[in-house]
């Protein structure tokens, strides 16, 4: 008789996926993305037709842009990746999602964020922060449903089925745990009221940490899920390996470690700390080997099908997006080289840039999720191959015409903007330099035209295969045996990194060490050290006025195409004034040194032009600089100024540290109210002045005629800042 133990393989658990949750974030992919990419082509069309703002505050460039930007990277973007995610995780873990009532509080609690953002936007509630321009209340659901998001997905991998993680699932886990510390950490602010806060850093620390968040929301929103992305269904599709598993190991560290460095490159020649701006160009730099390393290794697995791409448009979209990464990621260090930035930096360049990451990389990646998962999440083929074709390369023509009027156009700019002629600016008058583009900005719209086109084309495509998908489904059933807990032999040849697969906390918690040492040293010296935050400076704050207007600033945009940030370059100098210094905006919460010149530079605007010339170019641009494209804000001459909350404003703003009193505090009201008829009486005679000091326009004028080179004598001691 043997008394010895029968060993039994372990008895397979039998599961189904939850499919329905990958379909609501595919129909909602489908919807936003049109939303996107129509708010798109209307800031398109008002580019190259001013008239097209219609005179409505709520539809004007400097309120869509924000909409656009939100609507093409959360909406869109976002829905897709989470459907992605959804499908590709369940079918590499062998398990359902740990929780359906998690999965859908994450889905429904983030379209409540969209459609939150899509209503408060248009209406000027915003924080003025690119990419983060959401107002506190809508912050904390976000951070509240990406955590639910996060506890779901952690929760899956611990009752995953399949032993080792995928590579898909690095690129997932590195998503979640960065995209959760930027938000949180460049979304800090005082709140004021429900719909108003303000930053918790100000001028050169926020100007950091909102590219140390910028910069890294693209990279890990935009580009390590898509690559996660890349790595399960270009193998799924292509049925084969992926080319190089050591390469996919090289590329997702270097990757992770690199990129979170990289953030300052969108601030060369500021007053942020050369060290600071030296270490954002070298790591921008080494960006180019992780990210060209990933792009060759997604296109090398499609070695040998060739023939399959030229025929099936799923795979002509991965091959055209994986360009794409390759391209935009070689433009991206070149235009970190400081003699290329003095050039490209507030040009249209920058906008062809990152189009061609977002139009190109990203759209053309899901398009190809959304031709591959619909059929076979409905169960049936697809409508049309020869649409899904002809889709494919009416998009291509869309964005080649995109990218290259921008790159003509910015150049252009560029090159007028520091054209000098002994010593002395060839094109001193702005407005040259914006009409001579006018006709490149009508070559961009027809680029978006036909890459909405192409996308109305899938839509029709994609109702269509639904329509005809079999009725009353069943989810199939699958088979594993559930997880049994293996110990790491150290006689066997398996890797580090093989055991690593196994272990998702210990790769968690390196994925966390890997971000967190750039983010500290990037961020931390800025922050603390005497030499760069200005602890004494005879900068005055805002008065109460000014500090009214500088919100009324930010809610209409304007920071979508003015800087305040003049470089040390002569050109600048000249066209502009002296060049900034490091306290002239250390009491700004949130900073405005911008991102792009639609219009001038106005930092130094302050005491250029009289009251009444701000007056009436709000009014009519037109009036005061012929062949402007900026739209007409006549509302700001009719809309009373809300005193109510200036007086928490102050006090808010002496707990960031900002020098007011307790009496400029309680006298907020009457003080601004004694500076703005001052200002009605300057305006012309003819203008009611008691009337006109109540209107908006009083105070944004205050506003713009305070931002003028601080005199550098006695410095205001006290300040805490």
């Amino acid at each position: 008789m043997n008394n010895h133990p029968q060993t039994h393989p372990p008895k397979n658990d039998t599961f189904q996926y939850d499919d329905s949750i990958v379909k609501k974030f595919i129909i909602a992919t489908i919807g936003w993305g049109f939303v996107a990419l129509l708010v798109g082509v209307v800031l398109a069309t008002q580019l190259a037709n001013w008239t097209f703002n219609f005179d409505l505050s709520w539809i004007t460039f400097g309120r869509l842009r924000p909409l656009h930007t939100n609507a093409a990277i959360f909406a869109f973007a976002g829905n897709a990746i989470f459907a992605g995610i959804y499908h590709s995780s369940q079918r590499l873990l062998k398990t359902r999602m740990f929780s359906d009532v998690l999965s859908k509080i994450h889905f429904w609690g983030w379209q409540l964020i969209i459609v939150s953002a899509a209503i408060t936007l248009p209406l000027g509630i915003t924080a003025g922060k690119e990419y983060a321009e959401l107002e506190w209340p809508i912050d904390i659901l976000i951070a509240l449903i990406w955590v639910i998001f996060a506890i779901n997905y952690f929760l899956t991998l611990k009752v995953r089925r399949e032993r080792h993680i995928y590579v898909a699932i690095w690129f997932y886990i590195a998503t979640i745990i960065t995209v959760a510390i930027l938000h949180i950490v460049n979304s800090l602010a005082i709140p004021v009221g429900l719909f108003k806060s303000y930053s918790l850093f100000s001028g050169v620390q926020d100007a950091l940490v909102q590219w140390w968040y910028g910069h890294n929301a693209v990279a890990f929103f935009l580009t390590t899920p898509f690559l996660g992305l890349m790595y399960y269904y270009i193998p799924k599709i292509i049925k084969r390996p992926v080319y190089s598993y050591r390469l996919s190991i090289i590329h997702f560290w270097a990757l992770v470690f690199i990129y979170i460095w990289a953030g300052p490159h969108h601030l060369l020649y500021s007053v942020l700390p050369e060290w600071a701006q030296t270490m954002g160009v070298v790591f921008s730099v080494m960006l180019l080997a992780p990210s060209w390393g990933g792009m060759i290794n997604g296109l090398l697995t499609l070695r040998g099908s060739w023939d399959r791409v030229r025929k099936e448009p799923i795979l002509k979209f991965l091959v055209a997006s994986l360009t794409l990464y390759g391209m935009a990621t070689f433009e991206g260090p070149l235009l970190a080289f400081k003699s290329v930035n003095a050039l490209a930096h507030f040009t249209d360049w920058i906008i062809g840039h990152v189009h061609s990451g977002v139009l190109g990389w990203n759209g053309f990646m899901i398009f190809a999720l959304l031709y591959y998962c619909v059929p076979k999440l409905w169960k049936t083929k697809l409508y049309s191959d020869k649409l899904a074709t002809t889709h494919f390369w009416v998009a291509t023509v869309g964005i080649i015409l995109y990218i290259m009027s921008m790159w003509a156009s910015g150049i252009t700019q560029g090159l007028m903007w520091l054209g000098l002629e002994d010593g002395r600016l060839i094109y001193p008058d702005f407005v040259e330099t914006v009409t001579k583009i006018i006709p490149l900005y009508y070559v961009r719209l027809v680029g978006g035209l036909l890459y909405l086109s192409g996308y109305l084309l899938m839509i029709y495509n994609l109702v269509k295969t639904i329509a005809s998908a079999p009725k009353n489904q069943t989810s199939p059933s699958y088979s594993a045996p559930a997880l049994q807990k293996v110990e790491h032999d150290n006689n066997t040849s398996e890797s580090s990194h093989r055991w690593l697969e196994r272990e998702p906390d210990i790769l968690t918690i390196l994925v966390i060490v890997a971000v967190a040492v750039g983010s500290i040293i990037e961020i931390i010296p800025s922050l603390t050290s005497h030499k760069y935050v200005a602890l004494e400076t005879n900068k005055k704050p805002y008065s109460a006025l000014e500090l009214a207007g500088r919100d009324i600033y930010i809610r209409e945009g304007c920071y979508t195409c003015h800087s305040q940030m003049v470089r040390p370059i002569k050109a600048e100098v000249l066209r502009y004034g002296a060049k900034s210094e490091l306290d002239d905006s250390i009491y700004d919460h949130p900073f405005q040194w911008g991102s792009r010149r639609i219009g001038p530079d106005l930092a130094r605007v302050g005491g250029k032009y009289p009251d009444i010339w701000h007056y009436r170019h709000m009014d009519d641009p037109r009036s005061m600089a012929p062949g402007s494209i900026m739209p007409n804000y006549p509302w700001l001459l009719e809309n009373n100024l809300d005193y109510g909350l200036l007086e928490k404003k102050l006090r808010v703003m002496q707990t960031l540290g900002v020098p007011y009193s307790d009496e400029n505090a309680e006298n907020a009201i009457e003080d601004a109210k004694a500076q703005a008829l001052e200002i009605g009486k300057n305006l012309d005679p003819s203008i009611d002045a008691k009337k006109i000091s109540k209107k908006e326009i009083i105070a944004l004028i205050a506003y713009l005629q305070s931002l003028k080179e601080q005199l550098h004598h006695e410095p205001l001691h006290g300040a805490t800042h």
